[in-house]
């Protein structure tokens, strides 16, 4: 009979794909073997070409739902005679060449399975199946089969084998499979690592009676331990704020399912859908006036009117959210600033001055990761991704670089870090790593860099790095360029934000200009200052700045970050009204340094996106020092929106674009005389957000541009986004980050993307004492 070569590339490995194609080529009557490979899915299929015909186009269009599938080839091969359609043992010759599956959450036949009795699953907390289950975080190394991963030595029993071997049943070829007869085994155990019990049921009653007494529990899940309390206990909450030093960062929660957090919060449709997602990321809800739940609203995100939420992702949270029947804070097992613990003995060690107790199992976890975080502009139903990690990561579909024959690494940057890497065609986007400056965190950023291309047999070709000479990602990229004897480009931070978001919208060959505005907290520019309020403009692989915010002295390093009052000093120091209203932030002994530093010739200045809102914060007296990055402008924007929500807009923006440039000082004396003139913090917080909406557009105007491109950390504000949507979305082109964050998570991607596309015209070279490095600069 006719015979073909079929071969599938994509994410098509720890989706069921092979039982699909077994079971649609039984339907079909078409004989052959599918198999495995480092290079995705082959399948030698023989049958009447018009049967054939139809194959490729059913395994196309009926593929499992989390199968993406990016290349797909067929050729023609002598004609062969087969008896039957089998699968074939996986095949493990030549380089990996294929997506990796992110971690899937818990499926909705594995859902109903763990709540019903009789049935042999019943209760088990590792249940899985073909379509859900651990995936990334448990691969050792491709293809992806068991004994590649850290199911390897939990051998199946008789039944699960029959359910593996059966092409019938769901759990056909599933990797992860397992049951009570053959199980991956829970353990409780108390602060010293005593053992309490082995019995699932036990342990989980007992755990409930723990939570309901206001205990705090370390639970193991699927890339690290959570830290997990009882939402309504303010005695049990303000205990786990106190032992992880979290005065005001706000706390994740569990929901048991999606009635119990209809009640507590307001739900669009996009929210609804992404709560009930395979992917169950962490969602930024509003607040209902009285969540429903009794939860302590006012402790576990104090100040703010919004919480994290998420469906319970594994059997084992779905199981303990049935028993305790009420929502669970569930926040990453860490110490703060460090990375998540997955590790049994280091999260004991560690976590044991936090959890009263802990649950955890003997399925170990290659690669850690932290929860993903996501949320929707209210307005446009935009969706900003804050943090991803677990269920999206690592692979990364759907970009201008996918087929790109280079090979490249991407170190990133060192706050909100990741790495990427382009590999055989394929782009790979780690998960949020966590900010450098911890040596756990840079300790995990390399044991995940070091897996993965292991994993995959990547020698990349050249490092990619940022030009921040003491960024640990920066001297880490160093350190492998010369190991492997390759070259290493250092490439401006914000041009690596830019050209992620137009990656991210297959901009990078457009020959209309396109406008970046790009928002942080901090950069280092090529003028050696600190960028954070950049605009470029990009046409034919050319990038030019174009405009700024004006520039202000940068005080005190990182401090000034974590000081909102810092930077309205620097920011607002020459004015009077200003100085008055922010004498009260200081001490007597710090005001009269401050004002000294303040009068000298700055070392540094900064245009930042990011300081400016923290200087609007502290000089509105919303915030004066942070507690947790971000913390000042999270307020001064829940601020705006209460405002919007009671007043509407007002009438006029303030002004302070003129004479084609962002005059700052012209911002804060309007600020200051709405201030003086009784205005309330809300009025202003929320003319605020409006004007950087009005003065970009009148940029707009005066260049002449149509097309605009976003990204930068400032772009996770939902209000701000909403309010560019509104002025500007009828009459411009507007590209936000579809999968990526608009934070320094994007920077690594952005880099692979600046590489590709980069030109003569607006690069230049430098020599650097220990490597050779092609340093990106700006033309004009």
């Amino acid at each position: 009979m006719p015979t073909r070569h079929l071969h599938i590339e994509g994410q098509v490995q720890g989706v069921g794909f092979r039982p699909f194609v077994y079971r649609l080529a039984h339907e079909m009557g078409i004989k052959g073997w599918v198999s495995n490979d480092v290079d995705g899915v082959h399948i030698t299929a023989a049958g009447e070409t018009v049967l054939l015909d139809e194959f490729c186009r059913r395994l196309v269009d009926e593929a499992p739902y989390c199968a993406v599938i990016t290349h797909f080839s067929h050729t023609p091969l002598p004609e062969e005679a087969f008896s039957d359609f089998t699968i074939h043992p996986s095949r493990q010759a030549g380089q990996p060449r294929l997506l990796l599956t992110p971690d899937l959450g818990l499926c909705d036949k594995c859902r109903r399975e763990l709540q019903e009795g009789g049935n042999r699953r019943f209760h088990y907390a590792f249940t899985t199946c073909t379509f859900c289950g651990p995936r990334y975080s448990i691969m050792r190394k491709l293809p992806y089969d068991r004994e590649h991963t850290t199911m390897e030595f939990f051998d199946m029993c008789p039944d699960c084998r029959q359910e593996y071997t059966n092409p019938l049943d769901r759990r056909y070829f599933s990797q992860t499979n397992s049951c009570p007869a053959c199980a991956v085994h829970l353990q409780l155990l108390d602060s010293e690592g005593h053992s309490l019990g082995l019995d699932p049921e036990d342990i989980i009653s007992r755990a409930g009676d723990l939570l309901l007494e206001g205990r705090i529990l370390a639970v193991k899940g699927i890339g690290g331990y959570l830290l997990v309390t009882d939402t309504t206990n303010r005695s049990a909450i303000q205990t786990l704020r106190e032992r992880k030093h979290r005065p005001s960062k706000p706390f994740a929660l569990l929901y048991p399912d999606i009635e119990t957090l209809a009640g507590d919060v307001i739900l669009s449709p996009h929210e609804r859908e992404a709560f009930l997602s395979m992917e169950s990321p962490i969602l930024l809800l509003t607040l209902r006036g009285q969540p429903a739940s009794g939860i302590q609203a006012d402790l576990i995100a104090p100040h703010l009117s919004q919480i994290g939420a998420m469906r319970p992702y594994t059997p084992l949270f779905e199981w303990l959210s049935l028993q305790f029947r009420r929502p669970l804070i569930a926040t990453s097992g860490n110490i703060s600033g460090s990375p998540i613990y997955y590790d049994d003995q280091d999260a004991l060690a560690n976590l044991a001055p936090l959890a009263d107790f802990f649950i955890t199992n003997d399925r170990a976890i290659a690669t850690p990761q932290d929860d993903s975080v996501v949320r929707f502009t209210p307005e446009a139903g935009q969706r900003i991704v804050i943090r991803r990690s677990r269920g999206y990561a690592p692979t990364f579909i759907g970009s201008s670089l996918d087929g790109h024959a280079d090979s490249l690494l991407a170190m990133g940057a060192d706050m909100k870090s990741t790495f990427s890497l382009l590999h055989q065609g394929n782009v790979y986007v780690s998960q949020y790593l966590g900010d450098l400056d911890n040596f756990d965190t840079q300790r995990q950023y390399k044991h995940t860099l070091t897996h993965l291309r292991d994993m995959l047999q990547a020698q990349p070709r050249q490092v990619l790095v940022d030009l921040h000479p003491r960024y640990f990602s920066t001297l880490a990229g160093e350190e492998i360029a010369q190991k492997l004897s390759v070259p290493i480009m250092g490439i401006q931070h914000h041009q690596a934000h830019f050209a992620a978001v137009l990656a991210e919208n297959d901009l990078l060959e457009t020959r209309q200009p396109v406008l970046g505005v790009i928002w942080d907290g901090t950069g280092w520019g090529a003028d050696n200052n600190i960028w954070g309020g950049e605009f470029f403009l990009y046409s034919r692989h050319t990038m030019k700045r174009v405009a700024h915010l004006s520039y202000f002295p940068h005080l005190l390093g990182d401090k000034m970050s974590k000081e909102p009052r810092l930077s309205a000093l620097a920011l607002a120091g020459r004015h009077p009204e200003a100085l008055r209203r922010l004498r009260p932030a200081f001490d007597e002994k710090e005001w009269n340094i401050y004002l000294k530093m303040l009068a000298l010739e700055p070392a540094l200045y900064t245009s930042s996106a990011g300081r400016l809102f923290d200087a609007v914060a502290a000089l509105l007296g919303v915030q004066t020092v942070s507690s947790f990055e971000g913390e000042a402008a999270m307020r001064l924007e829940t601020l705006a929106n209460d405002y919007y929500q009671h007043k509407g807009l007002m009438k006029t923006p303030y002004r302070f674009y003129r004479n084609h440039s962002f005059d700052l000082q012209l911002l804060v004396s309007d600020i200051l005389e709405d201030l003086r003139r009784g205005k309330s913090a809300g009025f202003v917080a929320a003319r605020f957000h409006w004007s950087l909406a009005k003065n970009l557009q009148e940029l707009c105007d005066h260049l002449g541009v149509q097309r605009l491109a976003f990204s930068g950390g400032v772009f996770q504000n939902a209000l701000l986004t909403d309010l560019i949507i509104r002025e500007l979305g009828a009459t411009h082109q507007l590209f936000f980050h579809k999968q990526l964050s608009p934070n320094d998570e994007c920077v690594s991607f952005g880099q692979l993307a600046y590489a590709i596309c980069r030109d003569a015209k607006f690069c230049v070279s430098t020599t650097n004492q220990k490597n050779h490095y092609h340093v990106s600069g700006y033309s004009g």
